[in-house]
């Protein structure tokens, strides 16, 4: 409630107590109002205006001089009287959209505000413009929507037109009853011009529908009704409040030149106007209500602005009043950086140039229709966007390139670091925008090649099909030119193109006019762009590494904007890839887990331990969004992800059928946003291996411990790395070999760096490097298996660790990696499984009763070892040199690096052309468990995102 105390001065009403909310306002005012003159020299008292003329002057006539009169009086602030109407920097214009004003609460909401501001001391005079009544969230329908349905009935003969009339009719006797008592002079006054205003509209529509046809000046005239009714109510209302208010007729006063698509503003007739009409109300003291939408034709007709001209009206009544700035009052805190329903991580932007916001516009950006800048930019008035439901926010100021916003500057204002991370910085790429629906019209051809006017015959035969093209792209070397329009105008232009190149076509010269259906325009948008080198690479990095290929691209030369075509079906993921990597802090990725067995279960929680910091310290963002079993998945739901915290207990009770390409869609398109996703392969799985190919396809990323695909078939694996190069994705799988141990990456960066690899050999192991390190010549073999088996070291079947096959896989990994293109079946390997136990009927328990009785022979292999004072250790070899490898149990000296191992590290050894024999590489540490494993995979994910565009 408004506590007001109040004095009279012939200003009016002045309000000196102001409720918390004002307080709010006007203090989010002062920090986004700069004093941004609009034109150097001060505004003086004007000339008396002539009388109101109906000629048709030129629309392109400037503003006159600052300097002018209108034989008028406005009160000053402190209540004396002035013998001049004056414009400048006294007025502000104040624009309120449907939403704002969609109920009579709403409507009261903004007449309280605005007397509020209007008695402060930051403004001394104000014009409000307002829209037609939307709707306040109920569901009811725009008045402007009813006005233009019962205008469409009519011009079916569709009698209901009438019902739509009294519906319009009530909802106003309504929202005025609440405004002003029903049994109020004013109330009846409103309500008698309203039901006149509806008998007119119903005898228009009559004839309409008789007719069965209307004209454009019949629907203006119908359809600018919403706004008159509006401005009505909110002038009468600011009265019954105790302010003065004067209504305005937008068709009294902005005369406008209509010229085919376009609307000129006849500037110097409307001065005029304007001039005449402060003179008859004695210079309408109080605040102007003014209707937005509608304006006049130089012969007096009505006519409008078209659809979402009321902000056109706000940005001309701007530049008439020379106002000191424009606020454009809407349900949204701003412009921002992309369509916030298609990326949740769309920031509002503080700041725009004209050019900025006009480019945004053009690609469909709910900024502003480009028109309206127009004035604004003209005169150099600032235009602050608004949201009159969070006055919190303080929203986006669009103004002169020079008066962009920087922290500490001039202009009063500083960003918000923490909802804006290095906003200056960041301001190479303001904000992207889509245009959805496009085809691309392609022509190719040799007779295009070094002929003048080609591209001039070209569009003026689009043109004269009336077909607006959007963009247009020609190589330079003038082979092809392709161009975008609306898929809705794809074969007109196709028909237009081939009827002007018909001889061309016919005699070869041009290959012919294909059409790329579905697609869609980015548009990365950005001053900034001018001055920094590598936004086009940057961009098209973003969209390789989300695998989104590009159609087409288009660059002015004064690189406000960057444009590039893609399909339809990627769009969004274009679109959240770009604005990822150009102005997010974070680099955000999408994890799918398969295989949330031991070593899957211990990354789940190094992730989730690590998560707050890895966001906070290095702007990494890993949400995991679907984890898969043999049996059942679980997909997430919201847009943070799956709660780690408490998944087990969901994926036990909440978990659905396994589908893999359904659990692949959902991490390539997740409710989170996220353009980069990746899967964690942590089982051991074939039958998962073979999805591989059918990830990488599809742009998804893979990160693995499973070592089939690199030790599987020669045939898969080089398709998939094959895949991987040519689809821009990653293919991460350290944990293959040495658990967390750097081996592959030091083997890649030996042979990336030109060294030749000789042989690579080493105990890969960890469960035989634990049962060699061991063993001792007092010790039974079976003895130590089974400590080893009770310490966990071995798999559940330890048969699988001593017949060699796990260390084969990892030494044909390697050996690929240098260059050997081996099988796995090309790997002698020496069991340690005796003969009678291989067999797989043969149960744990059983292998476990029967192995002692072969201690024998494995003690006579030590002994001889012990002897020659050497020792026993199971090695993998990969002899390049020799195109060979092997997995067998070896004799080594005492002393050499392979004895020297404790528990169950592993060692690998690189003998290289750099380094010999007598100084090879060593790379030696745990290799085997969960916790060093999932440590592995984890640094793999993380190497991801730093490929990804997180900081190194």
């Amino acid at each position: 409630m408004l506590t007001q105390s109040r004095h009279v001065s012939a200003g009016g009403v002045k309000s000196s107590g102001r409720s918390g909310r004002n307080l709010k306002l006007r203090s989010a005012r002062r920090s986004l109002l700069p004093a941004v003159a609009a034109s150097s020299a001060s505004p003086e008292h004007f000339k008396p205006a002539a009388s109101p003329r109906t000629t048709n002057e030129s629309s392109s006539q400037p503003l006159r001089s600052s300097t002018r009169a209108a034989a008028a009086t406005a009160p000053t602030k402190s209540g004396a009287s002035s013998a001049t109407f004056k414009r400048g920097h006294d007025w502000e214009v104040h624009k309120f959209g449907g939403t704002c004003v969609g109920s009579s609460e709403r409507i009261r909401n903004v007449a309280k505000e605005m007397m509020s501001i209007e008695a402060s001391d930051a403004c001394e005079r104000m014009v409000m413009v307002v829209s037609a009544m939307g709707t306040p969230g109920d569901g009811s329908p725009k008045v402007t929507d009813l006005l233009l349905n019962a205008l469409a009935k009519a011009e079916s003969r569709d009698q209901t037109y009438v019902d739509d009339l009294k519906a319009l009719e009530k909802k106003h006797e309504d929202t005025a009853g609440d405004l002003l008592g029903s049994d109020s002079d004013e109330y009846k006054d409103f309500i008698g011009k309203l039901r006149e205003d509806v008998v007119n509209i119903e005898s228009t529509l009559k004839a309409i529908s008789i007719a069965g046809t209307s004209t454009e000046t019949f629907s203006d005239i119908i359809v600018g009704h919403g706004e008159l009714w509006t401005a009505q109510m909110m002038a009468l209302t600011i009265k019954k409040l105790g302010g003065q208010a004067h209504f305005l007729d937008a068709r009294q006063i902005l005369t406008i030149n209509p010229s085919g698509s376009n609307t000129n503003v006849m500037y110097e007739v409307s001065n005029e106007r304007l001039d005449a009409w402060f003179e008859e109300r004695d210079g309408a003291p109080g605040i102007v209500v003014a209707t937005g939408f509608i304006a006049r034709k130089p012969n007096g007709v009505p006519s409008t602005l078209k659809r979402n001209g009321s902000d056109y009206s706000a940005t001309i009544f701007g530049a008439l009043f020379e106002s000191r700035m424009i606020t454009i009052w809407t349900d949204v805190d701003g412009v921002y950086s992309a369509d916030p329903r298609k990326v949740r991580e769309a920031v509002c932007l503080p700041a725009l140039s004209y050019n900025e916001a006009w480019e945004l516009s053009y690609f469909g950006a709910n900024v502003l229709h480009p028109a309206t800048t127009l004035p604004a930019m003209k005169y150099n008035i600032p235009v602050v966007l608004r949201n009159f439901f969070n006055l919190d926010a303080p929203g986006t100021v669009i103004s002169d390139a020079k008066d962009l916003l920087r922290p500490g500057d001039s202009m009063g204002r500083s960003y918000d670091e923490e909802t804006f991370p290095d906003a200056a910085d960041r301001a190479q790429v303001k904000g992207f925008a889509t245009i959805d629906d496009v085809s691309i019209i392609n022509v190719e051809g040799t007779g295009l090649i070094g002929v003048p006017g080609t591209a001039a015959m070209l569009f003026d035969a689009v043109r004269d099909a009336k077909v607006n093209v959007i963009m247009i792209s020609q190589a330079s070397s003038e082979h092809s030119l392709c161009f975008a329009v609306k898929a809705a105008e794809a074969d007109a232009a196709k028909k237009a193109v081939e009827d002007c190149f018909k001889e061309h076509i016919a005699k070869g010269r041009v290959e012919g006019v294909e059409v790329v259906e579905n697609c869609t325009i980015l548009a990365a948008v950005g001053q900034e762009m001018r001055a920094r080198h590598g936004t086009l690479a940057t961009l098209f990095n973003a969209l390789a590494t989300a695998s989104v290929n590009v159609v087409a691209v288009a660059q002015g030369s004064s690189e406000y904007n960057l444009t590039v075509v893609v399909k339809s079906d990627d769009s969004v993921r274009a679109l959240r890839a770009a604005h990822a990597r150009f102005f997010l802090s974070e680099t955000p990725l999408a994890v799918g887990l398969v295989g949330p067995g031991l070593i899957g279960k211990v990354l789940l929680s190094q992730i989730n331990e690590q998560k707050e910091k890895l966001l906070d310290e290095f702007n990494i963002d890993l949400r995991v969004v679907a984890i898969a079993g043999s049996s059942k998945m679980m997909l997430s739901t919201g847009d943070i992800g799956i709660n780690l915290d408490t998944w087990e207990d969901e994926y036990a009770n909440n978990a659905e059928p396994i589908d893999m390409d359904a659990f692949a869609n959902h991490l390539r398109n997740n409710s989170d946003g996220i353009p980069n996703s990746v899967v964690v392969d942590c089982t051991a799985s074939d039958e998962v291996s073979d999805f591989y190919v059918k990830w990488l396809q599809t742009g998804i990323h893979i990160v693995t411990p499973n070592k089939k695909v690199n030790s599987g078939p020669l045939s898969r694996y080089n398709k998939v790395r094959r895949l991987q190069r040519e689809s821009y994705t990653h293919y991460l799988c350290e944990g293959t070999v040495g658990a967390g141990l750097p081996i592959i990456t030091t083997l890649r960066g030996l042979v990336e760096t030109g060294d030749r690899i000789q042989k690579v050999e080493g105990i890969f192991s960890g469960t035989l490097s634990y049962i060699f390190n061991t063993w001792t010549t007092d010790m039974k073999f079976s003895d130590v298996v089974k400590q080893a088996r009770d310490n966990g070291y071995t798999e559940p079947d330890p048969r699988e660790d001593l017949n060699g096959t796990d260390v084969a896989r990892k030494v044909v990994t390697l050996a690929r990696e240098a260059g050997m293109m081996i099988e796995l079946d090309d790997v002698p390997i020496e069991s340690l499984v005796p003969e009678p136990l291989r067999d797989p009927s043969i149960s744990v328990d059983d292998f476990m009763a029967k192995l002692p009785d072969y201690d024998d022979e494995m003690a006579a292999k030590l002994a001889e070892a012990e002897a020659a004072g050497e020792k026993l250790r199971f090695v993998g070899v990969a002899d390049v040199s020799n195109g060979k490898a092997s997995v067998a149990l070896g004799k080594y000296p005492a002393g050499h690096p392979f004895t020297t191992l404790q528990g169950s590290d592993n060692i690998i050894e690189f003998q290289t052309s750099r380094y010999t024999q007598g100084g090879s590489l060593i790379v030696r540490g745990p290799g085997a468990g969960a916790e060093v494993t999932a440590a592995g995979v984890f640094a793999d994910l993380l190497k991801l995102t730093q490929y990804l565009g997180a900081p190194s």
